[in-house]
């Protein structure tokens, strides 16, 4: 299995130092850092995804690594002020310890500070603590972080700091048609225009300019910001490539070449492309080379070893921890059929969003479009929208112009954008690390999100396996209740009530009130309760069932006495006791998981025949769970026919459709928005 080179023992990424001024009198306890210091008792390399430990007389590389526990107490550091008693001069005086990470500890230029400060920025993350004296002193670096922790001003800031006040300063061009210093490969055009307005606010502020290289976009305005020079070139690989060719981009001058989310690179087929930039670059010690990358396959280690200097220092933020997905995101599956998607996911934003951004994935392009047509509100963004459009959607999409985007992959990586709330994925994704970079969308930048995951409740053994290979413990819940979104919806209105209704009103309708308290024969709270359900948008509540979310269905289970390995056993059973029209209209039969038992889905109305009529049964029960059992993962059977009807006649679509004309999901009536839904 491949590996890193090896490094000199003395090339330890070192933390950086406190230039806090120190008074006379040492604190008896200095502040020490757990991270680093548990780092330094580490010697570890890297396998395709997972650190494996090397033996102690072996040298290698020295990673710099954090476990999550290590990370969390980073954190709380970078929060926390200690305050200490010191003698001085006979007298008590309070000693603060500073924050580690703060900016002022860092050689971080004034004008940059300043503009840090603008942008709400008085600390650095971990990732950028732990890697700016290194970048900044002229090492090669491979950094490996989860998604969302601050990789992208880990490497401009530096960068930026290098070739305005260090070493970079002497050693760039200047002037006209000057070639650039800078070249950063990102694998989507829409990572690239982030990292691109990175280096606009942070770049221009120090008297450096930037162009952004990607497809779907004419060739000539880039070509006339080459021609007059630019500092920092940032683009995908394909479109870098192209300008090469075209003789546009000259890199003979650079200083910095970055390749970020480079395992993505290689996912979407950028191997030749990379490679080939890379290579233009023919002395090594000409240039310094940055890597970021959230798993090290190998083609990444193979990049690291032809391109990078042998002394490179390795920081590693993610180790040899099984998770790979962010810490600070609740992740939840619920079981939903693709026919009432379009009912299911309102009522979802209703309970988890609290108000913010919510980003819904789906796996094909057509979907994204059909979906984002039947939510209120909604954009698509994917594929075959064309680029300009793509910007204008992102850009309403962060200023809160629409509050849900309906997305393909395109949006998986790069958005930056932190007060995404929720994601939901419509159905579990193909691979394990679409789902990672997926649920990474929230719980950005120290925020916390939800991360909701639909999936058909026979094919849910995907779940399980996205649970070993990402160490993600899903929540397993039912889809939401029209008692669970009223709460959210309730709470909403009453804080409406309260601030938008002015006490002015109240003379006007105070004997209107009252002769309603005392017509309907309902109590003051009752009556206020029915007045919030109406201004939430409710009139009437639907029943949802618990095992696909089927609106006016309600779950079933049911039990014989015996194991039981047929669905056609279970409708046989049924037939002794309900009449064949109530047996046809069963959904969903699904085995619990120890096949003692059954769920599935009946209509709302037939529901007390089946109760009262398995009472008269020996053996046999159905009762309403509030909650699923343990379920068997494998697929038991495909719509098998029985009595001239096709089984689960309702899921027709085969899942690549979306019921029609259905309004919304949770209750009958109200605004018909597409939110809440209209009546029938």
């Amino acid at each position: 299995m491949p590996s890193l080179d090896p490094l000199p023992n003395d090339a330890v990424a070192k933390p950086p130092k406190d230039k806090t001024k120190k008074k006379e009198k040492k604190s008896k306890n200095p502040p020490t850092d757990d991270a680093i210091s548990e780092s330094k008792k580490r010697k570890k390399r890297w396998g395709d995804e997972e650190a494996e430990e090397l033996p102690k007389s072996e040298t290698s590389s020295e990673v710099l690594e954090t476990s999550d526990e290590g990370l969390k107490s980073a954190k709380k550091k970078a929060k926390k002020v200690k305050v200490e008693d010191a003698e001085d001069d006979g007298g008590d005086e309070k000693k603060v310890e500073e924050n580690p990470n703060a900016v002022s500890n860092f050689r971080i230029s004034t004008t940059l500070r300043e503009k840090l400060k603008q942008n709400g920025i008085e600390s650095l993350f971990p990732i950028q603590a732990m890697t700016f004296d290194t970048i900044l002193d002229g090492s090669d670096l491979v950094g490996r972080a989860r998604t969302g922790q601050g990789k992208t001003l880990a490497f401009v800031l530096p960068i930026l700091e290098s070739l305005t006040n260090g070493p970079g300063k002497a050693a760039r061009k200047t002037g006209f048609s000057r070639p650039p210093s800078v070249l950063v490969l990102l694998p989507t055009r829409e990572l690239a225009n982030q990292v691109y307005a990175d280096f606009e606010v942070y770049g221009s502020a120090v008297g450096l300019s930037s162009c952004c290289l990607y497809g779907g976009t004419p060739y000539h305005n880039q070509e006339d910001k080459l021609r007059r020079g630019v500092d920092v070139v940032i683009g995908t690989p394909g479109r870098v490539k192209d300008h090469i060719e075209r003789g546009n981009l000259d890199l003979s001058h650079l200083r910095f070449r970055v390749l970020d989310e480079a395992d993505e690179m290689l996912r979407m087929g950028f191997v030749d492309d990379v490679e080939l930039i890379l290579g233009k670059v023919k002395d090594l010690g000409q240039v310094q080379t940055l890597l970021f990358s959230a798993t090290l396959p190998t083609w990444v280690q193979h990049i690291s070893k032809k391109f990078l200097k042998p002394e490179k220092f390795t920081v590693d933020l993610v180790g040899n921890e099984k998770m790979k997905a962010s810490t600070n995101v609740r992740h939840i599956v619920l079981p939903c059929l693709m026919s009432n998607m379009s009912q299911l996911i309102p009522d979802i934003i209703s309970c988890y969003a609290s108000g913010g951004r919510t980003i819904v994935f789906t796996e094909r392009k057509e979907t994204a479009s059909e979906l984002a047509g039947l939510l209120n509100g909604a954009r698509a963004l994917h594929g075959d929208i064309q680029q300009s459009q793509r910007e204008v959607t992102l850009a309403r999409f962060r200023s809160g112009k629409f509050m849900t985007l309906v997305a393909t992959n395109v949006a998986a990586r790069g958005l930056d954008i932190n007060d995404v709330q929720l994601i939901i994925q419509c159905e579990p994704p193909r691979d394990v690390e679409a789902y990672i970079h997926r649920s990474g969308r929230t719980g950005r930048a120290g925020n916390t999100g939800v991360a909701v995951m639909l999936y058909d409740p026979k094919k849910s053994s995907r779940i399980s396996q996205i649970e070993r290979e990402s160490g993600v413990k899903f929540e397993r819940l039912s889809a939401p209740q029209p008692a669970d979104f009223a709460k959210a919806a309730g709470e909403k209105a009453v804080d409406e009530v309260l601030s938008q209704i002015s006490d002015s009103v109240i003379p006007a309708f105070k004997s209107v009130a009252e002769d309603l308290i005392n017509k309907s024969g309902l109590s003051a709270v009752e009556l206020l309760a029915k007045a919030l359900a109406k201004c939430s948008g409710f009139t009437d509540f639907k029943k949802r069932s618990l095992l696909a979310s089927r609106e006016n269905y309600v779950t079933v289970l049911f039990q014989a006495g015996r194991p039981m390995y047929s669905p056609m056993y279970i409708l046989q059973l049924l037939r002794r006791f309900l009449p064949e029209e109530k047996v046809k209209a069963v959904e969903g039969i699904t085995f619990t998981a120890d096949k003692t038992g059954a769920v599935f889905d009946v209509p709302a109305e037939d529901l007390d025949a089946f109760v009262t009529g398995a009472q008269n049964e020996h053996q046999v029960s159905v009762e309403v769970p509030e909650t699923l059992p343990p379920l068997e993962e494998r697929e038991q059977f495909t719509r098998p026919r029985f009595g001239g009807s096709r089984w689960n006649s309702n899921d027709r679509s085969g899942g690549n459709r979306f019921s029609r004309g259905r309004g919304g999901g949770g209750f009958r009536g109200g605004r018909g928005n597409g939110n809440r839904g209209g009546k029938r």
